[in-house]
């Protein structure tokens, strides 16, 4: 033990004692862990009865959750969501700071610190409090993605990941839409482990299986509404900004276009610049941004996304972007009876934080990819420019050599 590991983890510890603290000091605000599960009909949860909003899949594989006693299984959930966002931190790291010619970068700042500080980052935060999956959906995702293109199996867990929340689907459209052999394979294996997982759902709930598959996957206003200010996604943005709480016509065509957007980007970013690392946050932005419903506990892509910032030496765009996923500025507006639906316009910024960060980040990266491509254009003109003659080309010598032959 060194004076750097003692300190390391005394800021883990003063970290998560902070965090006790502030939960006993604000019971009104964080009172869902004090809250019994009461044994739910038609599993419906809690004081306000939410549906279930997950493939019937989710369903059996927390069945497990239900043997616990309801003390021991939030402290099992907390502690094992502290040990995810460890895992996140390892593999975030690994991920940014991987390079074609050079070995993985060891993380320059002890795990514990960073998980001390990214605790803090209200959807970490979220996620902790409120017992939510949402770190380890990331860890399986990223975990899959991060495997060497010949690993056994690679892209099973996404397809898991896309079974138990259907938002990490898209990283199976973006495996296949790359085009290279390995990801179009990790692809594929991701799609037959999604189908998998909707058959065994079929096979042992098959009445749920096929009232979720036909009817509730389409209820978009199921998991909540839609305008409140914790949904980050285009529809809560869409309909804050329009004083409606069916946006309508336009968040769909918004989804569709942003959707194809962020797959062509992710898409060139790997393939064209061959800068991997942002193909990934990339899809994941585009993703949340899409899903009718993207509660802010659902951010902690904003990890791997501060990881990739990091190692390539943004520094002062990381702090903004840490910034912005600590602040909680959409807590600070109106809630009370669809009070976000009567929002003023500078209201509107602090109500979606996370929604404006992604679309700020797919166009920078839109704006990065088109100055590379005019790069491109402009030096393949100057080389063409100072391209020698052809050989038939060039005048004729008067040298003696002419005269000798």
């Amino acid at each position: 033990m060194t004076v750097r590991s003692l300190l390391a983890v005394g800021a883990l510890v003063l970290s998560l004692t902070a965090l006790t603290a502030l939960t006993a000091l604000c019971p009104a605000q964080y009172a869902l862990l004090a809250q019994p599960i009461p044994v739910a009909e038609r599993v419906a949860v809690t004081e306000w009865r939410l549906p279930a909003t997950s493939p019937p899949f989710a369903a059996i594989l927390f069945v497990p959750a239900t043997w616990l006693p309801v003390a021991t299984l939030k402290a099992v959930v907390v502690v094992g969501n502290v040990l995810l966002l460890a895992l996140l931190v390892r593999l975030s790291w690994r991920f940014a700071a991987r390079r074609p010619d050079t070995a993985t970068t060891p993380v320059p700042v002890p795990v514990s610190v960073l998980v001390a500080v990214g605790l803090w980052l209200e959807p970490v935060f979220r996620t902790v409090l409120h017992g939510e999956i949402s770190l380890a959906l990331a860890c399986l995702v990223l975990w899959d993605l991060t495997r060497p293109d010949h690993a056994l199996g690679k892209g099973f867990a996404v397809g898991i990941a896309a079974g138990v929340e259907l938002t990490p689907a898209l990283f199976i459209a973006y495996l296949l839409v790359t085009g290279r052999s390995g990801d179009v394979r990790a692809g594929l294996t991701a799609l037959a482990s999604l189908i998998g997982t909707m058959l065994l759902g079929a096979l042992v709930l098959p009445r749920s299986s096929l009232d979720f598959w036909t009817l509730r996957v389409f209820e978009t206003s199921r998991p909540g509404e839609a305008w409140s200010a914790d949904n980050q996604s285009l529809q809560g943005l869409f309909a804050r900004a329009l004083h409606t709480p069916e946006p309508g016509v336009g968040w769909a065509v918004a989804c569709v276009v942003i959707t194809f957007a962020g797959l062509w980007l992710a898409r060139r970013a790997v393939v064209r610049a061959g800068h991997g690392t942002w193909g990934v946050p990339a899809i994941a932005l585009t993703a949340l941004l899409v899903s009718p419903v993207s509660w802010s506990h659902h951010w902690v892509w904003c990890v791997p996304l501060l990881a990739v910032l990091l190692a390539e030496g943004r520094w002062r765009t990381a702090a903004a972007v840490a910034l912005v996923f600590s602040a909680r500025t959409f807590l600070l507006v109106p809630h009370e009876d669809g009070a976000e639906l009567q929002l003023r316009w500078w209201q509107q910024v602090l109500a979606a934080p996370y929604a404006l960060l992604a679309l700020a980040v797919l166009a920078a990266l839109a704006y990065a990819a088109h100055r590379r491509h005019r790069r491109r254009r402009i030096t393949d003109r100057r080389l063409a420019a100072v391209r020698p003659l052809p050989l038939s080309q060039l005048p004729a010598s008067n040298s003696s050599a002419s005269t000798m032959r």
